[in-house]
């Protein structure tokens, strides 16, 4: 792109009026020949930001930001040199000129013009469509059930399509513009005899527009059944780029670039509640993966991004895609946790804002949240699951420092969850050797076998104990089963003691294989006595006990830790008895 004129950049500077200009973003008192107020840029209670009008420059003494016009917007509004020249001569007016522009150059240039004029004089008339028709009535009654204010919609422009196939067509004739520009702007298409048609109809259309206020193209988001996809976009074009955009940057940037923050979410109506809940900063990247390119403009607006994604496994892709592409840029990523089946303009509506925020407030990093869904994932019915849950939590972890209170934290989470001791999530795993000799000493176990040794052993004892074995086997609560398919075959079992192989639950095949295998050892096994049972009974307890106390720990919940170990070491002088007499 050609360089602006020397002399356009000075007529941009001479026709701004500073004192308005540097006014709508914080208030100004007249002290002598100068205006005061407190610093945009950083919080003060003691006004020492000053603007000269004759000099149109702005200085804080508090922090040091200074500067003219043309600095104070890019930095208000976080935009780039040549984006804040055309966006001070727009609003005041001034013809840019740029230094040896080429006749190809200015016809391109020309052609965008008119492409965006033609795509602002769309949304113009899309939204004066959606409050003024009484077709639209039906798309007023959808956006008002997601309780959105009038206010809001009206903000940034959103708009109802016509049912009528030409209606658009016909109006951008009027205004002068062609079949061939509204078909460039992605307004219009041509059907299968070669005529051209509106491409948005009877759709609520949400304008998507650059960081500066300019309309690219659009979201239309359907209302009834059989008119296609849910929601239709502008195609690519010569303007338009899906993967570059982000809904409502050109209204969130200004308050990213003062919190240093942005929160991304997945739709149009999520940022649409969050901004009229007050969370100013709120862009989406509707429903795609976050690229590098919407990560740019990202980075360019704030160096902290918070993702407020669905909390459904597409969602939970695009963060996992977002950490790749912030971790090579350097941003810093939060991902706020949201409740399954819920997305935060339904949250919002539906708990308020402070819900929200307190939220944000607790979001955790990326770590953290890759932690969280391994053990989400996990497979805990099985000890090749628990292993692998294991070593996934564990590589992820070894990136956080040592001694931190996050990784702390997580140790114990992944002790508490996969039911192994901590240090087993901290100890690295013992290097393969290449030609293991032949050895009488069997392996060690691993964790998922350790975690589940216990209740499998206990089940057996049971069932080749016969009546008493009976007895013991509906002692246990559920909760002293830490695994689904243990507990499951304990039910099973109960139920089927004489024949515990028939009516194997087809529907549960890791019930199915834990009962199957637990018969076939109960067969190989005599009978135990009931210091035995009692003893791996009380061992069941123990196990309950300490996880409880992991997570007691883990939710600072200091009484309720202590409680936990006294009744403990009940049951350890009680086990260490028990042995005694088997002694």
């Amino acid at each position: 792109m050609a360089l602006f004129t020397k002399d356009t950049i000075d007529r941009v500077r001479d026709a701004v009026d500073m004192v308005q200009l540097v006014g709508a973003k914080t208030d100004l008192r007249r002290v002598g020949t100068r205006w005061s107020g407190l610093c945009p840029f950083h919080d003060e209670r003691t006004p020492s930001f000053s603007v000269n009008p004759e000099q149109k420059l702005y200085h804080c003494f508090g922090c040091g930001e200074g500067g003219d016009a043309i600095r104070f917007v890019m930095e208000t509004e976080a935009l780039d040199f040549p984006a804040a020249v055309e966006a001070l001569a727009d609003r005041y007016g001034v013809q840019v000129e740029r230094e040896e522009d080429d006749p190809q150059a200015e016809e391109r240039r020309r052609r965008r013009e008119r492409l965006h004029a033609l795509l602002d004089r769309a949304a113009s008339f899309y939204a004066a469509y959606l409050w003024e028709s009484e077709e639209a009535g039906r798309a007023r009654e959808y956006l008002a059930s997601r309780e959105l204010s009038e206010e809001i919609l009206r903000e940034f422009r959103v708009g109802y399509s016509p049912s009528a196939w030409d209606r658009m067509l016909l109006g951008a004739r009027r205004g002068g513009f062609s079949e061939e520009e509204l078909a460039a702007a992605g307004l219009a298409q041509r059907g299968r005899g070669g005529s051209p048609y509106d491409r948005f109809r009877a759709r609520i259309m949400f304008p998507l527009a650059d960081a500066r206020g300019k309309v690219l193209g659009f979201g239309a988001r359907k209302l009834g059944e059989g008119q296609g996809p849910k929601y239709l976009n502008t195609s690519e074009n010569d303007i338009y780029r899906k993967g570059r955009q982000l809904f409502g940057l050109d209204r969130a940037r200004q308050f990213a670039a003062k919190s240093g923050r942005i929160v991304v979410v997945e739709g149009y109506t999520d940022v649409l509640a969050l901004h009229q809940a007050g969370i100013r900063e709120a862009v989406a990247i509707m429903g795609t993966a976050l690229t590098g390119d919407q990560m740019l403009e990202i980075e360019r607006v704030a160096p902290r991004l918070m993702l407020a994604l669905d909390a459904d496994r597409s969602g939970q892709e695009a963060m996992l895609r977002a950490a790749r592409i912030a971790e090579d840029r350097g941003l810093e990523l939060q991902v706020v946790d949201m409740p399954e089946g819920t997305d935060p303009a339904d949250f919002v509506t539906s708990n308020g804002v402070a819900a929200f925020e307190e939220r944000m407030e607790r979001s955790e990093g990326m770590i953290e949240f890759q932690v969280r869904r391994v053990l989400a994932d996990a497979d805990l019915d099985t000890p090749a699951g628990r292993d692998r849950a294991l070593e996934e939590a564990r590589k992820l972890i070894e990136a956080i420092p040592q001694g931190t209170a996050t990784r702390d934290a997580l140790v114990r989470q992944v002790a508490d969850r996969l039911d192994v001791p901590a240090d087993w999530v901290t100890r690295a795993p013992a290097p393969p050797k290449q030609a293991p000799a032949p050895t009488l000493v069997p392996a060690a176990p691993t964790a998922g076998e350790v975690a589940l040794r216990a209740e499998r052993e206990f089940l057996i004892r049971c069932l080749s104990s016969g009546r008493l074995g009976r007895d013991y086997l509906a002692r246990p609560a559920d909760e002293q089963f830490a695994s689904e398919a243990t507990r499951g075959a304990r039910a099973h079992l109960a139920s089927h003691f004489e024949d515990p192989l028939t009516e194997l639950p087809e529907n549960d095949p890791f019930t199915a294989a834990e009962v199957t295998q637990v018969a076939h050892k109960a067969q190989e096994r005599p009978a135990s006595d009931e210091s035995v049972l009692r003893s791996s009974l009380l061992q069941l307890e123990q196990r309950r006990l300490k996880r409880e106390m992991r997570r007691a720990s883990q939710d600072g919940n200091h009484s309720r830790h202590t409680e936990l170990a006294a009744a403990e070491q009940r049951v350890r002088d009680e086990l260490g008895a028990v042995m005694g007499q088997t002694a």
